[in-house]
Parts: C-alpha cells; sequence; structure tokens
C-alpha cells in the first residue's frame, strides 16, 4: 500500500563549506523544482535546512541569501549532533505528522542529482523506513584510474549495504522511534541505520540518483568518506 508524504525535510549540516554550498543548494534547488513539476498536484512540500556547524568562513553569508533555505546555527562540531539539530528544526516548522515525513539527508559537500528527491519519495511511498543511496567522488583531484579503482570497488548497483550521510532517507516517525541521529563526531548514520535495523524495520538500497560528493582528502569527520577516497588516491 502506497504512504503518504506530506512533507520532505532536506537536512544538510556544513562546516567551512563556503566553496561547496552553492553547488549543493542549486543542485537541491533543481531536485526539489523537478519534483514540483513531476507531482504537481500531490507532491509533498521541500523543506530545506542547512545548519551551520561552527562555521569560520563565508557558508552562512552564502545561505542566507538563498531563499529557499532555512539555516540553524550549532556550536556542537560534531556532524551526528549537526544533523539531529537539523532534524529537529525541520520536523518542528512542518504541518504534517511523522509517519507524513521523510527525512533525507546530504553534505554540503556534495551534489545531489535532479531526480534525488523522486528516488527518495519512491522509497517513503513504498512503505521503506529508510533509503541507503550511493556516492560517487568527484573527479577532482582523482585521475581516471582511480576514479575507475572507486567504482570497481563501489559499484552502483541497487543492491549494497553501503550508509552514507550524503544519500540517506529515512521516515520521521520510525527515526524518532530510534532516537535520531547520536551525537557523534564521525558514523552517526551507520549507527542509525543498525537501530533501525535491530527493530526489524525495512531498509532499502539503490545505485539510482547517486550523489556526486567531494574527493578531498581531508575531511570535516574523522574517519568518514574522505578516508575512503585517500586510500583510493594512495
Amino acid at each position: 500500500m502506497t504512504k503518504r508524504i506530506r512533507n520532505i525535510v532536506v537536512v544538510v549540516p556544513a562546516r567551512d563549506e563556503q566553496s561547496s554550498i552553492g553547488r549543493c543548494l542549486d543542485a537541491l534547488d533543481a531536485a526539489a523544482a523537478a519534483l514540483r513539476q513531476a507531482r504537481p498536484a500531490d507532491g509533498p512540500d521541500v523543506r530545506i535546512v542547512v545548519v551551520l556547524d561552527r562555521c569560520l568562513d563565508d557558508t552562512a553569508e552564502i545561505v542566507a541569501g538563498r531563499s529557499t533555505v532555512e539555516s540553524v546555527v550549532s556550536s556542537a562540531g560534531r556532524v551526528g549532533e549537526a544533523r539531529g539539530l537539523g532534524v529537529e528544526r525541520g520536523l518542528a516548522a512542518g504541518d504534517a505528522e511523522p509517519h507524513e515525513t521523510w527525512i533525507a539527508n546530504t553534505d554540503a559537500d556534495s551534489a545531489v542529482p535532479v531526480d534525488w528527491l523522486m528516488v527518495q519519495l519512491e522509497a517513503a511511498e513504498a512503505g521503506h523506513s529508510a533509503l541507503l543511496g550511493a556516492v560517487r567522488p568527484d573527479e577532482e583531484g582523482l585521475d581516471a584510474e582511480q576514479l575507475a579503482h572507486y567504482l570497481l570497488r563501489h559499484p552502483l548497483r541497487e543492491s549494497h549495504r553501503n550508509v552514507h550521510g550524503a544519500n540517506l532517507g529515512v521516515r520521521a516517525d520510525h527515526y524518532l522511534a530510534v532516537g535520531g541521529f547520536e551525537p557523534l563526531t564521525t558514523g552517526e548514520d551507520v549507527r542509525l541505520v543498525a537501530s533501525l535495523e535491530q527493530l526489524g524495520l525495512s531498509v532499502a538500497s539503490t545505485g539510482r540518483a547517486a550523489v556526486l560528493t567531494s574527493s578531498r582528502l581531508l575531511g570535516r569527520a574523522p574517519e568518514g568518506y574522505s578516508d575512503v577516497v585517500r586510500a583510493i588516491a594512495g
């Protein structure tokens, strides 16, 4: 049975991402526009929340110039806490019940494809509790051989067990049932998915709508995605 989703809350933690936040928000605006065009009558409202986590650069000013985006300031310095604060803000501002709300997570150094929200919504309406999406590094900083090696080790297939905060969706009532994102410096996404599975909830995966993410070798979170890229780059 199709589940009615009335709200999608997009959460984007950001720390000193002035060089990439514009690309991120442009991509989210395009995905939201595509969803509205595809579902003009019954599509969900989309709310984008950027969490400014200890930003010292011009990220906040760039976000403030976007009429389609809300922001909230965090002093935590922990991505798990930042994500949780963004979810809290988005849920508080919405008028839908948690079981009618889908939380779509990405990162400020990433760019979602135009069909990203449609793929997220399909999973939500199919009754899944969460969707594990795929990511691929951008080509900046990686040569063709390194990128091919990455895709060999991380193929964009439908069935996978990779958990990426840059491409992760979860239904709000089930998110709340497991206590949400833990206030961790890294691994909050993996911990959330493990908690959902411990309750026997449906966690789907897909290689569709893979999110383009930074190939930088020094990331914001310890033992995060940048470690994977650094291992490939040698």
